[in-house]
């Protein structure tokens, strides 16, 4: 089973009582109940989590690399201004996607700039809520597609190695019993 950790970045656990016309009624518990409703049809395992703190982010996301095969993230203001979660991101490898409820390129010019997505596998804005579960959606789709490009490409690999590890040790021999030895 996929494990995907979806994390909620600043004010978002206000959700449904802020700033109403830019990121709508529904409520942070909403919004994670449809999030588990989707995982469990696809079969994925979340963790959701919300925090107002960088460092705590941070913290999870680099917990992340022993825990989960990929990450969701809506770093909400961080976004524009922590090189901290984006290198956090970096370091740990996982495919992430980022979401944002709003679209951040029809706001103010100083929320254009992501510093997330030069790492993330993508970036979904301005759907709302059901950018979320577009995001669980694309993320299960790309995780199972390199969960089966691997298990494809992995006995292809074997037999070639073993093709080729057959044919060295027979061009050893061969060296051997004409030569006398090898240097």
């Amino acid at each position: 089973m996929l494990r995907i950790q979806v994390l909620h970045g600043p004010n978002l656990n206000l959700l449904g009582t802020r700033e109403q016309s830019i990121y709508g009624t529904q409520s942070l518990d909403a919004l994670d109940s449809a999030i588990s409703k989707l995982a469990k049809e696809l079969s994925v395992k979340v963790d959701l989590r919300q925090s107002n703190s960088e460092g705590e982010l941070v913290t999870w996301i680099q917990k992340a690399r022993s825990k989960y095969d990929g990450i969701i993230i809506n770093p909400a203001a961080y976004t524009h201004t922590s090189i901290a979660i984006r290198d956090a991101i970096a370091a740990v490898g996982l495919p992430t996607v980022e979401v944002h409820l709003s679209n951040i390129h029809q706001r103010e010019e100083f929320r254009h700039r992501s510093h997330i997505a030069g790492v993330a596998i993508g970036q979904i804005c301005g759907l709302g809520p059901t950018g979320y579960l577009l995001a669980l959606r694309g993320l299960h789709d790309h995780l199972t597609t390199s969960l089966r490009e691997k298990k494809t490409a992995a006995p292809a690999t074997s037999r070639r190695t073993a093709r080729g590890t057959r044919a060295l040790r027979s061009r050893s021999i061969d060296r051997v019993q004409s030569e006398g030895s090898i240097e």
